[in-house]
């Protein structure tokens, strides 16, 4: 049974499916049926309209974004077409969002790391392949040369990888709340106290999760 908030997608190959409905309604009716009971709420829908030749995906941006401020799980109706989208898939490991899909109902963001394990093991052959070569390479007697990689190197470069990480999703983060806070400071909160009551009503989960405070708000930067 379905709880949490939620946040629905959908995918249209055409304009002229975008325009009709021709397979978003029985999107659209896959997810009033898979939300059928449970305590749980709809924050918003979007639809993306596009063409096998394009990569961006700005309803996919949005959606993703929102689902960021109020930790909220992106619902789509079908994985299949969407997982062997490589833009979707992209998108999805790098935002940091969990999904829910109708049709996979299984299916989380393990999900998609195992599909992109798949292209992974490709690159991994295609190395293996090119180590095997040097290898042969060398015992017909050619020197080779190159740096050999020490453990300790490759764990600062983790730890410095893993650091990028964590403070572009705060980026990120801080980035989706800037348009929420000031439409909230033009809807007439002045102080800090104002707009963490105002966020906390909106069900807008702090930077690190809880209730905000006014202390949090001054924290997410002097633009907000």
């Amino acid at each position: 049974m379905a709880a949490g908030k939620f946040v629905a997608y959908y995918r249209v190959s055409t304009q002229r499916q975008g325009r009709s409905g021709l397979g978003l309604e029985a999107q659209q009716a896959a997810v009033r049926a898979y939300l059928n009971g449970g305590e749980w709420k709809m924050l918003a829908e979007f639809t993306e309209v596009e063409s096998g030749k394009r990569n961006d995906r700005p309803a996919l941006a949005k959606a993703l974004a929102l689902c960021r401020v109020h930790r909220a799980t992106l619902l789509v109706a079908k994985l299949d077409r969407l997982a062997r989208n490589v833009a979707f898939i992209s998108a999805l490991m790098e935002s940091g969002v969990e999904f829910s899909a109708v049709d996979f109902p299984q299916a989380n963001r393990l999900t998609v790391h195992v599909l992109a394990a798949v292209a992974e093991h490709e690159a991994t052959m295609i190395s293996e392949r090119t180590r095997a070569a040097l290898a042969a390479a060398k015992a017909r007697g050619k020197k080779l040369g190159g740096r050999r990689w020490q453990v300790g190197t490759v764990a600062r470069q983790g730890a410095v990888a893993s650091s990028i990480v964590r403070r572009a999703r705060a980026a990120d983060r801080k980035a989706d709340l800037l348009p929420v806070i000031r439409a909230i400071r033009e809807s007439g909160a002045v102080t800090l106290r104002q707009v963490a009551a105002a966020l906390n009503r909106q069900g807008v989960p702090a930077m690190r999760g809880g209730l905000w405070t006014a202390a949090q708000v001054r924290l997410c930067g002097p633009n907000c």
